[in-house]
């Protein structure tokens, strides 16, 4: 069998080119020639606003790219369109292909980026217009915890009470401001446990947001919350959403309320609105998105048309007829039947293992098995619905010796070491930050919560400071005044103070970003061998950050950009890797959307684990479940293998026990679509299970029949 050769990780979708008959492709606009014909509706649409409704592997990146390219064409100044997506690398990707299509460097000129990153560009332009000093700090979710962490213990006595802990809190204030719903409902409706502290949260959250305002930092939602409040103010709304006559959203499917509401004001002021997105797709319910925002645009833009793309040019029919048939038992959805392209025959396999062990075994069985028929390691990937999934069989690709990478577990900027010297760079430029220099203080011997206090209160930043000094800052007074210090931080803290002395430019000129990191790096390093473990990798770790710093003039905008659009890990600072190194990728499902291979091994295809026992409780919780399967199995281009375990084992409590799990819910209807095979260990009278007709396994029918009404709601 052939595979069509290796391809990178994770790519988007490829497409076919497509040139209706009967057209002379030379006289054919270059951004046309390669859409078929609902492709090409969407992007020729002239006529106020879009829907573009993409199923997955329909050519949705295409399709915008050519939208961009066509208004180029067509006269609109770059400068006046903007371009929403949810990664930095997705934007630039769009606009490189649009400048492929016809318009060139144009597209240098397009505002391009994140909701984030395009925040925090217009608040630093127009913040003053509405409160906001634009010197401020961008602070990350971890960060916010922290955060709110210090205010939890100021303003909170917990003696004799189970309080909520500070992340608890932190979600709690996320779902609030990013649903934009009440306390009361969220905390009664999500958090029930929380209800008999529900009248102690609302100081708390005040507390933080004048923490914030008073220390000039902003969290994620802040951004946004800003940006909105600008588009409404009478005052400077007009002159903001002035700048730009077309939006175009990526994704639309994943944005929030807020991120709504940012949108369709942009179109009361007169932009042109495209949204592009897939309802069936939208799975990050957790982030406060909701699929309502693509069912009511048409709803809250009655200038609109819809577009609907069909032509799947990613995955072979029979997974398609899966992918159709799961999204099929749902009536919350938009109509849509996902057509293959690309033809071929192979029948998607369900495999029943005895248990996690077996499972294990065999997928790296068969992961081996299509390497041997040519298929490398780096065009496989191994799906599962959470990260722990995966544990048991990262042992066996361990003694397999089959290299891996993880998606979806610790970032770079996670990383303890990494936020050490992070903060330092903040202290730098922010010296009001109290988050940041919290953790600079902790990082020297002997400092501990009450020296901390001690010193916040001589250097300006006491919890009773309702707006920091304007005179001296923190920064000055910390190298310039007696701070109190234990006695084994004094030699430290002096070296610390020469070495922020040197990245201020004092007795010079300021050095640039790259060499005020590696100045900072090699202080934070010298304590490695007190602080952590594996000091080696941990300066590894620093040196990317200093490559990844020398792009950059001006250390507020490295900060700012790597808080935003956060590198995985080190190898999102370095290089592409070799072209020869072949790597199979384990992933979330959530980690693994927007990316395809050839080979998809979907785990733990059990109920209770996909879907999972959390999301049960609610018809939107088990939709966005559907919604997650049919994310993962439109992953898969040539190769689909299902695997579910008959048992799980269960060591909490006296003794081992174990219990049974029928096939996903989801799947189960669907079991005419599979090749079935069993793993051949113990667990029926021939030892694997018995097949009929080589597609019906009996252990697992038995199974099934006797648990089912045990899991229907």
């Amino acid at each position: 069998m052939g595979w069509g050769g290796s391809r990178r990780r994770g790519t988007v979708e490829s497409e076919l080119v497509f040139v209706e008959p009967g057209i002379d492709s030379e006289r054919t606009p270059r951004w046309a020639r390669s859409l078929n014909p609902s492709q090409l509706a969407a992007a020729s649409h002239a006529e106020g606003s879009l829907l573009i409704v993409a199923g997955a592997g329909t050519g949705k990146t295409g399709t915008l790219a050519a939208r961009v390219a066509r208004l180029i064409d067509d006269g609109v100044a770059p400068s006046r369109i903007l371009l929403l997506t949810f990664t930095r690398r997705a934007a630039q990707e769009l606009l490189t292909r649009a400048g492929q299509l016809g318009s060139g460097p144009e597209t240098d000129k397009v505002w391009g980026g994140t909701f984030h990153s395009v925040a925090n560009r217009l608040l630093r332009m127009h913040g003053r217009g509405v409160g906001l000093d634009p010197a401020f700090t961008v602070i990350d979710q971890a960060d916010a915890v922290e955060l709110f962490g210090l205010v939890r213990a100021n303003r909170v006595d917990t003696s004799g009470v189970r309080f909520p802990k500070k992340e608890t809190i932190a979600a709690i204030y996320d779902r609030v401001v990013g649903t934009q719903r009440p306390l009361g409902d969220v905390v009664r409706a999500e958090f029930p446990w929380v209800v008999g502290q529900l009248e102690a949260l609302p100081p708390i959250f005040e507390d933080y947001t004048r923490r914030k305002r008073t220390r000039r930092v902003l969290d994620y939602t802040d951004l946004l919350l800003f940006w909105r409040g600008m588009l409404a103010s009478p005052e400077i709304g007009g002159e903001v959403a002035g700048r730009f006559d077309h939006v175009l959203v990526d994704e639309f499917q994943d944005t929030d309320p807020i991120q709504a509401d940012i949108i369709h004001l942009l179109g009361d002021h007169g932009c042109v609105v495209t949204a592009v997105g897939d309802d069936a797709q939208s799975i990050y319910g957790f982030r406060a998105a909701t699929v309502a925002n693509m069912w009511t645009f048409e709803e809250r833009r009655p200038d609109s048309a819809r577009v609907t793309l069909e032509d799947n040019y990613r995955s072979i029919g029979p997974i398609l007829d899966v992918a159709n048939d799961v999204l099929a038992q749902s009536d919350q959805h938009f109509d849509k039947v996902l057509r293959p392209v690309r033809r071929g025959e192979r029948r998607p396999t369900l495999t029943v293992a005895h248990d996690e062990m077996a499972q294990a075994r065999v997928v790296a069985d068969t992961i081996l098995e299509l390497r041997e028929e040519g298929l490398a390691l780096a065009e496989q990937a191994v799906l599962f619905r959470t990260g722990y999934h995966a544990d048991l069989l990262e042992l066996e690709l361990g003694r397999r010796d089959i290299p891996f990478v993880k998606w979806g577990g610790l970032k770079f900027l996670e990383a303890a070491h990494v936020k050490d010297l992070v903060s330092l760079l903040r202290v730098l430029d922010n010296p009001w930050d109290e988050l940041a220099w919290n953790r600079v203080l902790r990082m020297l011997s002997g400092v501990g919560p009450a020296s901390v206090r001690n010193a916040f209160a001589a250097m300006g930043l006491g919890d009773d400071d309702e707006r920091a000094p304007a005179i001296i800052d923190p920064l000055t007074r910390f190298l310039d005044a007696e701070i109190p210090l234990p006695s084994a931080a004094r030699d430290e803290a002096d070296s610390l103070r020469d070495a922020l002395r040197t990245c201020r430019g004092e007795g010079g000129d300021e050095p640039d970003v790259a060499a005020q990191v590696e100045q900072l790096g090699h202080w934070c390093e010298s304590a490695f061998d007190r602080r952590y473990d594996r000091p080696e990798m941990r300066a590894g770790d620093l040196h990317q950050l200093q490559v990844s710093a020398a792009g950059y003039t001006s250390r507020s905008r490295f900060l700012t950009e790597l808080t935003l659009e956060p590198p995985a890990s080190t190898g999102d600072l370095a290089d592409e890797p070799h072209a020869d190194d072949d790597v199979l990728t384990l992933s979330t499902v959530h980690s693994a959307k927007g990316c395809e291979w050839a080979a998809v091994h979907l785990i733990h295809a059990a109920d209770g684990c996909f879907p999972a026992d959390m999301a049960l409780s609610t018809k939107d919780g088990l939709e966005e479940e559907r919604r997650l399967m049919y994310v993962a199995l439109t992953r898969a281009r040539d190769v689909l293998n299902v695997y579910v375990p008959l048992r799980y084992h269960h060591t909490r409590g006296t003794g081992d026990r174990h219990s049974y799990a029928p096939l996903s819910r989801f799947l189960s209807p669907l079991r005419h679509r599979f090749d079935e095979r069993a793993d051949g260990q113990p667990g029926s009278p021939d030892g694997s299970g018995e097949f009929l007709g080589g597609t019906t396994v009996t252990v697992a029918d038995e199974v099934d029949s006797l648990n089912a009404g045990l899991w229907q709601l």
